[in-house]
């Protein structure tokens, strides 16, 4: 049998004037955690002007049992920053799992065992210490009143705006699978204290799970460097970035998992006020549709749900399952069209003409195909006269991003006016153009926020569609081009020709 492989944990003591403190916090990092992980210290000193380091070089001599390593940052990096160059070497060193320990003492060394114990048991990407599961513990620990009421402000409010349930979002007792750390965007995060803001967001917007355990609270002398108030605009700031940054208003690439790839972000709006819906809702049960840009095939799933005959193009494979009843044509929709939309009562153009890049020539291509028989063209682009893009623009601001807007794969934006120029002089005859609100319940769930958000956006669209509209939608009829009409027009005047003569 193959003795199962010890998994390799991390120390990193962060450490910052911590002559005082450093040799009382090795010393109380329990032993056991050595018999139970292939485990490793690494001391990482910020730029301290005591003897931080000299203090972990010389623990380091006197314990040549430890698997141990001291580094002395010459510059001053920052909470944050500091804490970069521990993950890294983390990574680089292929750890399993990393612990960072305060070098002031502040957080127990002693509670290490029953933190790493979720990681290693596969419960877990990430496991926090709260001082906030036990009522009150905090404040029985001496931490300070104001401090108490701010960290539970903060968290809620975090918590309400980010979708999650963590008891607390402030605690710098934290263990990271480093398979996790190599998912986020960790070295674009700020080298000040709302790092541990940010690092949060990043883990919650990669799907990763994060578990708390509670922990003692410890105040002693040690010194405070942080301000509360910058601290707490600086978090806010980052929380709120973080739902511009999903509702693709203001992308923020530090908040975009690494591995986050292809086009499976496009997800499906539905239950609400949006493209997809409106979409859906203007599709008669029981028709024929061609869904052309079917992305990771959600509509072409709901409308085999009311019982539609569906064929799905696009350039990328379909997920499995979705070529169950439904026909797949694989092709780049900026080549010439291989696939036939006669057959079909509706075609689909969801999100589809900004990733194109000459949409004129599609459309042509497309027209080229259409006769006399009534067709229903159902299409959707961003808005580019969004009042938040105008807002971002006056301030400098023009960001492609992942989604929304200004989406790095989109090569061509249009505004109403634009959209209709392009359509009409396609040969479509437009029955309705409407604004689409911003996908507020997609970020913030479809509860009272949500709800309320859309309610106020969709209230704008009704003064003003240009400004307010995130989202065009679009009904329309297509029309024959001249070349169809000239022959099919040849080909009757002949047929009368002959009968006439016959």
């Amino acid at each position: 049998m193959i003795p199962t492989r010890r998994k390799r944990l991390l120390i990193f003591v962060i450490a910052y004037y911590a002559e005082e403190t450093l040799t009382s916090v090795l010393e109380r990092i329990p032993r056991s955690i050595f018999a139970d992980y292939d485990c490793a210290i690494l001391v990482v000193d910020d730029a301290s002007g005591d003897r931080t380091d000299a203090i972990g070089r010389a623990y380091r001599r006197a314990h040549p049992e430890i698997a141990m390593t001291v580094l002395r940052n010459e510059f001053n990096q920052g909470y944050g920053g500091n804490q970069k160059v521990g993950y890294t070497f983390a990574i680089r060193q292929r750890f399993d799992f990393v612990a960072m320990v305060h070098g002031d003492g502040q957080y127990a060394p002693e509670e290490l065992p029953n933190l790493v114990a979720p990681l290693r048991d596969g419960r877990a990407d990430a496991v926090f210490g709260s001082r906030m599961m036990t009522r009150f513990g905090a404040l029985k620990g001496g931490m300070p009143l104001y401090k108490f009421v701010g960290n539970r402000i903060l968290s809620s409010s975090q918590n309400l705006l980010l979708g999650a349930d963590l008891t607390e979002f402030h605690s710098g007792y934290r263990i990271y699978s480093v398979a996790a750390l190599r998912r986020i965007r960790y070295r674009l995060n700020s080298n000040d204290f709302h790092f541990d803001t940010e690092i949060i967001i990043q883990l919650l917007n990669a799907g990763l799970r994060i578990a708390e355990l509670p922990i003692p609270t410890y105040y002693g002398d040690e010194i405070c460097r942080v301000n509360g108030m910058k601290y707490a605009r600086n978090v806010m700031l980052a929380t709120l970035r973080c739902v511009a940054h999903r509702s693709g208003l203001l992308y923020q690439r530090k908040f975009d998992p690494v591995a986050d790839q292809g086009n499976g972000h496009y997800d499906l709006k539905l239950g609400y006020a949006s493209s997809h819906q409106f979409a859906l809702d203007a599709i008669a049960p029981g028709a024929a549709v061609l869904d052309i840009g079917a992305g990771p095939g959600g509509m072409a799933r709901e409308l085999l749900k009311k019982g539609c005959r569906v064929a799905v193009v696009d350039q990328f494979t379909p997920p499995d399952g979705l070529d169950t009843g439904v026909t797949v044509f694989t092709q780049d929709l900026d080549e010439a069209p291989r696939f036939d939309v006669r057959g079909y009562d509706y075609l689909l153009l969801l999100d589809v003409i900004e990733h194109l890049k000459d949409p004129e020539q599609f459309l042509e291509r497309l027209r080229a195909q259409f006769d006399y028989t009534p067709r229903t063209v159902i299409l959707t682009t961003p808005n580019v006269a969004f009042g938040i893009q105008r807002l971002m623009l006056l301030l400098g601001q023009f960001n492609y991003g992942r989604a929304g807007i200004l989406d790095r794969t989109h090569t061509r934006l249009f505004t109403f006016r634009t959209l209709r120029h392009l359509l009409t002089d396609a040969g479509f005859r437009i029955d309705e153009m409407r604004g689409v609100p911003a996908p507020f319940p997609k970020v913030f769930g479809d509860g009272l926020v949500g709800r309320t958000l859309t309610a106020l956006n969709q209230f704008g669209i009704r003064i003003s569609r240009s400004l307010f509209s995130y989202q065009i939608f679009v009904v329309a009829r297509p029309t024959p081009d001249v070349d169809f009409i000239l022959e099919d027009g040849t080909q009757r005047s002949e047929v009368y020709d002959h009968s006439a003569t016959a």
